[in-house]
């Protein structure tokens, strides 16, 4: 009998005794004993290819290395992470089809929490240039969550990682409020309560702090959580070399008081050209000036990265990838990790969820959140398509951009228009075609254009890309009103997860022998036409999507 993946995990966790559950309790994190929890970590993921990028200094990944999949990469560094005092890791990106259990158990064992980005590079994130949220993102985020299930070190997931970079792209923060509601009624619906999150770059305090109270608003005027994330991290790095609390810290610190969940650093630790980094900031973060309003912060980063920056990291992988090296970094955060100790005030903290505020010159985001993408509804169209996407390449990424700008483009000059694809965050209007995945997006539009020039065959071509569906019996426009119908529901699992334990983590590991995942392990996951994601809405839009800082 075939074990799936969730089920292994769950009779893995069940033979080992549990480490403490972590629970939020309005605007702070507790243990099972009552007690304050504040997260001592370090960013552990070691860095992929990097693609550089005006709007962050850090670079945006093409590619990532799984760091929970490789047994012996995570028993080599476990003892580390322990002597460095940390108790939690952040993971930019997994392989879901790879085997974790040795690594969780591995560091579930030494008290380490993980904390889980769901998004992927590339097509696997909420791009903020051309945003939206489909079934394609809706099935990778609760098919990486089901893989993690059993596991009973997971903190959090989030749901993005500087997706919203400045005032223009604040119109992506419907999308990812929306994935938050979603992935949040996913896990109610499994009986768990692991946190929700989401990590902000640091910016002006006029989009930065909108957002915060964006992402943990009620747009109902309930008091309700259920729009909301439960755990805010920022990217801060506004402390560099021997800085004080006045100085970099009090600003931002007096800029989220109001904060209704718990907040902490997503990333910190400022590099200096040439300058070994003393880390004094963590004694300012886990003062009684910050516990207050901060629950800790992940120190970036465990591995080497390179960045404009500079050159992060605190140890060294030896080439055979046995053994580490430490450096001055990992001793001196070592020291001021371990010698915190911050105040376990206040015992107790209730909810308290504000209302949402309305657009203004600064915050362009619309209150009205794009309905849960249901991927039967949009299967049931795309049966139904009279022209239908058949790519030529298997390799068809960029197809799909450049045959939807052409198609969107050729049909505005006829007097049509590619409304029904299109998602606006910023007046809150979703097209009834929105939730759809790309492929099936482009296939609806190369279906408009076929029916505007009267069914001609060769309409349907696309330089070979399009084929006639023979046994379609409607128009495309009836198709979406007959199959799909927007609303908000609590999502089920997707059909096609993982169903069984991958193979041993230590089997075909990088250079560095700390992934069991080569470096395209995105297109290995998501090989067939459900991956694409961030494709472009009638424009050609970048292929870098906002999925993380720079692994």
């Amino acid at each position: 009998m075939r074990v799936t993946r969730a089920a292994a995990a769950l009779a893995l966790a069940a033979s080992v005794q549990a480490i403490s559950k972590i629970s939020r309790k309005g605007r702070y994190l507790y243990d099972d004993s009552g007690s304050r929890f504040y997260i001592k970590g370090v960013a552990y993921q070691e860095q992929g290819t990097v693609v550089q990028s005006s709007d962050n200094s850090f670079g945006e990944p093409s590619t990532f290395i799984d760091p929970l999949s490789s047994a012996s990469a995570c028993k080599r560094d476990v003892s580390y992470l322990q002597d460095l005092g940390v108790n939690t890791i952040r993971v930019y990106s997994v392989n879901s089809s790879l085997d974790h259990d040795d690594c969780m158990k591995t560091f579930s064992d030494a008290g380490i929490y993980t904390i889980i980005d769901l998004s992927l590079p590339l097509n696997g994130s909420i791009d903020r240039a051309s945003p939206s949220w489909s079934t394609n993102l809706l099935d990778q985020y609760l098919t990486t969550i089901d893989v993690f299930s059993g596991y009973d070190n997971v903190l959090a997931y989030n749901v993005g990682n500087e997706v919203v970079i400045g005032v223009n792209t604040t119109v992506a923060a419907p999308f990812i409020k929306a994935a938050a509601r979603d992935v949040k009624a996913y896990l109610k619906s499994k009986s768990t309560d692991v946190l929700v999150g989401y990590a902000a770059i640091d910016g002006t305090p006029n989009w930065r702090d909108p957002l915060a109270n964006y992402l943990t608003c009620d747009p109902n005027g309930k008091g309700s959580g259920d729009y909301a994330i439960d755990l805010y991290g920022l990217n801060n790095y506004e402390w560099c070399g021997d800085s004080t609390y006045e100085e970099a810290y009090a600003g931002t610190n007096g800029d989220y008081a109001g904060l209704s969940i718990p907040a902490y650093f997503s990333e910190f630790g400022c590099v200096e050209s040439g300058q070994t980094r003393t880390w004094s900031e963590v004694e300012a973060l886990y003062s009684d000036d910050m516990t207050d309003i901060w629950s800790g912060g992940l120190a970036f980063s465990y591995f080497p990265a390179e960045s404009a920056a500079g050159q992060f990291g605190m140890v060294t992988v030896s080439d055979d990838g046995n053994s580490i090296t430490t450096s001055d970094d990992f001793n001196n955060l070592k020291e001021q990790y371990n010698k915190v100790s911050p105040s376990n005030d206040p015992s107790s903290s209730s909810d308290n969820y504000i209302n949402c505020f309305a657009t203004n010159d600064t915050w362009l985001a619309s209150n009205t959140l794009p309905p849960t993408p249901n991927e039967k509804q949009c299967e049931c169209l795309e049966s139904n398509l009279s022209c239908q996407f058949t790519p030529a390449t298997a390799n068809y990424s960029t197809v799909v951009g450049e045959l939807l700008n052409y198609a969107c483009s050729t049909l505005g000059s006829q007097g049509a228009s590619c409304d029904d694809i299109g998602a606006d965050g910023g007046t809150g209007t979703y097209g009834i075609v929105s939730g759809c995945d790309s492929t099936i997006k482009l296939s609806y539009v190369m279906s408009l254009f076929y029916e505007a020039n009267d069914n001609n065959a060769q309409a349907c071509s696309f330089n070979g890309n399009g084929t006639v569906n023979s046994q379609s019996t409607e128009s495309a426009a009836s198709g979406a009103s007959a199959c799909v119908s927007p609303s908000v529901f609590t999502p089920t699992a997707p059909a096609n997860e993982p169903s069984s334990t991958g193979g041993s983590g230590s089997g075909g590991s990088s250079s560095s022998g700390s992934s069991g995942s080569d470096e395209n392990a995105a297109a290995d996951i998501w090989a067939d036409k459900r991956a694409f994601a961030g494709m472009g809405i009638a424009v050609v839009v970048s292929m870098v999507s906002a999925v993380w800082t720079l692994l």
